[in-house]
């Protein structure tokens, strides 16, 4: 039973901040994320399988160990049967917390035959929840109507694609799902929250004429892009959805991940007996308590926490009122 019973409480992971050139300092300053470097941290890998970047415990009984030790030992008991089925030894997301000082480059992520043919990885098919966006943040999401090949590669070349794409600005709560093939930016002053396949594979295609502190450019993958991009407009780009008090709704529901929102005052209990797959929560506003068993955690806004899959039957109690991401494969 020792081996089941070392799981079965909320999992932290030490955050993993990157440098960006777009980054700034809301990270650590509205998030308390603890960093040497004052600016310029524009990511915080909160569960992380990419290699060479593996998410390590900091809590309980299995602090100090790996995501992927975890997963080599426990298997379908930390992830789910039919998670560890389709999976194996490698943890299907990585979840971020992102903030944009300076907005992205113009970019894509190619699909999974594409990943696998080409970077022997899988796809990255991702989400958006966004957190906090100053006066004018935006978002550059897919085109503004159907377009082509040759319509593309012109603007490009002639430094006019924002001409032909779509850019929404976008406040606190707006939801955008990113699926391979649509060319996306994060524009100068948006905080978000970040769910996606583990892949670390990007498309750059236009990074704004910038350069660096030595004057070098970041590299461009134009002709990579091109066989990837999906040039289909849609009517809408964000996602609607329901807020509950103390329910979990929906918000985002694909073949790679389910995320709801989760709003709780006081407390909720949750039995997951029917599921079977880990559930991450990401805290985008207040405080919450996490208790299995005799094991209790607190969460933070912009702190994360993985309840494994053993795990069925769990509270969760808002010092006064908090909001999650509840994320799980189905």
């Amino acid at each position: 039973m020792k081996k089941d019973t070392e799981i079965n409480y909320p999992i932290k992971f030490k955050p993993i901040l990157k440098e960006r050139i777009w980054g700034g300092n809301k990270l650590m300053t509205l998030l308390h994320k603890e960093s040497d470097k004052t600016s310029n941290i524009g990511e915080s890998w909160e569960i992380s399988d990419v290699e060479g970047d593996t998410s390590i415990v900091v809590n309980g009984s299995l602090k100090g160990k790996s995501l992927k030790e975890l997963l080599e030992t426990y298997k379908d008991e930390f992830v789910g049967r039919h998670v560890y089925e389709q999976f194996g030894n490698k943890f299907p997301l990585l979840i971020k917390y992102i903030d944009a000082k300076e907005a992205l480059s113009i970019q894509l992520h190619p699909n999974d035959e594409l990943s696998k043919s080409r970077h022997n990885s899988f796809g990255k098919t991702e989400m958006w929840y966004i957190m906090q966006a100053e006066k004018g943040g935006n978002l550059v999401v897919g085109f503004k109507k159907d377009s082509n090949r040759e319509e593309y590669l012109e603007h490009l070349e002639s430094k006019k694609l924002l001409d032909i794409l779509n850019v929404d600005e976008v406040k606190e709560g707006d939801v955008y799902f990113i699926p391979t093939g649509q060319i996306h930016a994060i524009g100068a002053g948006v905080l978000l929250a970040e769910i996606q396949q583990t892949s670390d594979i990007t498309y750059r295609i236009y990074d704004w004429d910038r350069v660096d502190d030595n004057g070098n450019s970041r590299e461009l993958h134009t002709e990579l892009a091109l066989d990837a991009i999906d040039f289909k407009a849609k009517e809408k780009y964000s996602s609607d959805y329901t807020k509950k008090i103390n329910k979990s709704s929906n918000i985002i529901e694909c073949q790679y991940f389910t995320t709801n929102i989760l709003p709780i005052e006081k407390e909720v209990s949750i039995d997951t007996s029917s599921k079977n797959s880990f559930k991450i929560y990401m805290c985008v506003e207040g405080e919450a308590s996490f208790t299995c068993g005799e094991h209790s955690e607190t969460i933070s806004m912009g702190e994360t926490v993985l309840i494994p899959a053993s795990v069925k039957k769990y509270t969760i109690t808002a010092t006064n009122y908090a909001e999650l991401l509840e994320i799980y494969i189905k």
